[in-house]
């Protein structure tokens, strides 16, 4: 097992968002972050900051599925179920398909009452280093 090392950073995104690592694994990832300060102007949870949590959950766990390779977001699909107005949104990160290439992953995100909020299904390309 790959333990995900947050000493290097989460990334300018990433760490604007208040993201908190969970748990790290190639078959699960699983982040959250507040909804507080990740709000739109009328102070629910705003779409694109679960759409930013969904996609780097997909592409640390594709990352930890090889580190020697880059993984980058080509397409994200968010179903926004649930409005939220405070605590935290937290997310699950499963694959469907690891392929050398392209990766597929979905992303369920619940509120803290375990409510279904958000359905992310992301696809990861996998590069070379160089």
């Amino acid at each position: 097992m790959v333990e995900l090392n947050t000493s290097l950073g989460n990334g300018a995104l990433m760490d604007k968002l208040g993201i908190e690592w969970i748990e790290t694994s190639p078959e699960r990832v699983v982040a959250r972050i507040p909804v507080e300060g990740n709000t739109q102007p009328v102070g629910f949870l705003h779409g694109g900051a679960s759409a930013c949590l969904a996609e780097t959950i997909a592409s640390v766990g594709s990352w930890l599925n090889d580190t020697t390779k880059l993984t980058f977001g080509i397409e994200i699909k968010v179903n926004h179920l649930k409005s939220v107005r405070e605590g935290f949104i937290t997310g699950v990160g499963l694959p469907l398909q690891l392929g050398r290439n392209v990766q597929v992953w979905e992303i369920r995100m619940t509120d803290d009452q375990e409510r279904l909020v958000a359905f992310s299904t992301c696809t990861i390309a996998i590069k070379d280093a160089n």
